[in-house]
């Protein structure tokens, strides 16, 4: 790996571990503009890193699992030649957070475990995201539900884009139920396309992050990639496709059988959702609910489970959700 790691030394310096690496242009990858990547590592960790020439010492109580996780850094920084926030606040929840064995936690360094795509690959950066993606990759029909951020959408996506690249699906269809819109759709501006992509925007933004424009846009005149509400499903069998429908606590019981129904041969279904953001009007039954309760232990469909300490967007959204977790068992 081109790392070396010194002993603590006698004395006062006890309390530091000195590491050494072989290749100073990918330490300069490892540290960050302006160090940041060492910043978030004493942010996190609660360590003091102190950069001499292609050494680091690390100092503090955790100093051992910083340690750790810098040398991950290296390693990913050797292999993929990136580096990004996410990657590394991955990284330390996976070594520090006591949720993944070594094993896991070098799968994901590794990145062997990865969805590849035309513009980037997504490597699972949680324990609960490496297992969906399995099962994305495994099973005919998937759920996977938990609050906002945890990649639940975005990783669905990225194996839509991967599937029909290497050739086991001819085409992907996303699906939302256009549930804001309600009454007021027909009061929109402009065609039912203009109408309803504003609430399609963010299966859209998915897409543009794994396809050159062009071509994204190629497929989608050729119909290839379809992005429509939930009600244009009806009456369709969606044979030889990856079909995802997002924001699924938002159908009814009546429109997640019909959508579940309209699995075809050849095909991979996903269904992900929150169901602490039910839009639902009073009284309506959330259909992702029912769907839970009626398929559970059903062969051949999978169930994979997100939690707060699985967002991988800013560590501030994590921190909200489990303010409005603790505030609903409160009863508050």
């Amino acid at each position: 790996m081109g790392i070396n790691t010194a002993t603590p030394v006698a004395g006062a310096e006890d309390a530091t571990l000195h590491l050494e690496f072989a290749d100073n242009r990918l330490l300069v990858e490892l540290c960050g503009e302006y160090d940041r990547n060492l910043t978030q590592v004493e942010s996190q960790l609660g360590v003091q890193i102190v950069r001499r020439g292609n050494q680091l010492a690390v100092m503090g109580e955790a100093r051992a699992d910083a340690a750790d996780v810098l040398r991950a850094m290296y390693q990913m920084v050797q292999e993929r030649g990136t580096l990004e926030h996410g990657d590394i606040a991955a990284l330390i929840r996976l070594g520090n957070a006591d949720i993944a064995a070594p094993e896991q936690m070098e799968m994901f360094r590794s990145g062997r475990l990865e969805l590849r795509t035309r513009k980037k690959s997504v490597i699972p950066r949680t324990e609960a995201q490496q297992a969906y993606t399995r099962a994305l990759l495994e099973a005919e029909l998937n759920f996977g539900i938990g609050p906002a951020g945890t990649g639940k959408t975005y990783i669905a996506v990225a194996a839509a884009v991967q599937m029909f690249a290497d050739g086991h699906v001819d085409k992907i269809i996303l699906s939302r139920p256009a549930v804001e819109a309600g009454e007021r759709l027909g009061f929109l501006p402009g065609d039912m396309k203009e109408k309803v992509d504003p609430y399609m925007q963010p299966l859209y933004d998915a897409l543009n992050d794994f396809l050159p424009g062009k071509q994204l846009q190629k497929l989608m005149e050729e119909r290839r990639i379809e992005i429509a509400p939930l009600a244009f499903m009806r009456g369709r069998t969606l044979s030889n496709a990856f079909v995802l429908l997002d924001e699924a606590q938002n159908a009814t019981e009546m429109q997640m059988k019909m959508f579940l129904t309209r699995l075809g041969e050849g095909s991979r279904m996903v269904i992900t959702g929150d169901r602490s953001q039910i839009d639902l009007p009073r009284g309506v039954q959330s259909g992702l609910r029912a769907a839970e309760r009626i398929l559970d232990g059903v062969e051949g469909i999978r169930f994979s489970y997100f939690t707060s300490s699985d967002v991988v967007r800013h560590p501030l959204v994590a921190r909200i959700i489990r303010a409005y977790e603790k505030d609903e068992e409160s009863g508050g």
